[in-house]
C-alpha cells in the first residue's frame, strides 16, 4: 500500500467518523447551539480575564512569600 491509498483510506475514515455527527448523540446539542450575542460574548471575556489576572496574583504573592522566607543562595 502506497502513501496515496493510505491518506485515500484515512480520508474516507475521517469523512465517515464526521459524517455521523449530526445524527448520533450530538444531534440535539448541535441542534440547540448558536451564537452567543455581544453582550454575552463580553460578559465571558470580562470573566475569564479577571480569572487570570486572579491566578496571576496569587502566583505574585506566593513568589513574594517564598523569595522572603526561601531566599535561594
Amino acid at each position: 500500500m502506497d502513501a496515496v491509498e493510505k491518506f485515500q483510506e484515512f480520508q474516507e475514515w475521517l469523512e465517515d467518523k464526521f459524517g455521523r455527527i449530526g445524527k448520533g448523540k450530538y444531534a440535539r446539542l448541535l441542534k440547540m447551539a448558536r451564537k452567543p450575542t455581544t453582550e454575552e460574548y463580553v460578559r465571558v471575556a470580562e470573566i475569564t480575564g479577571f480569572g487570570i489576572f486572579l491566578i496571576g496574583i496569587i502566583g505574585f504573592i506566593i513568589y513574594m512569600i517564598m523569595s522572603v522566607y526561601f531566599p535561594v543562595p
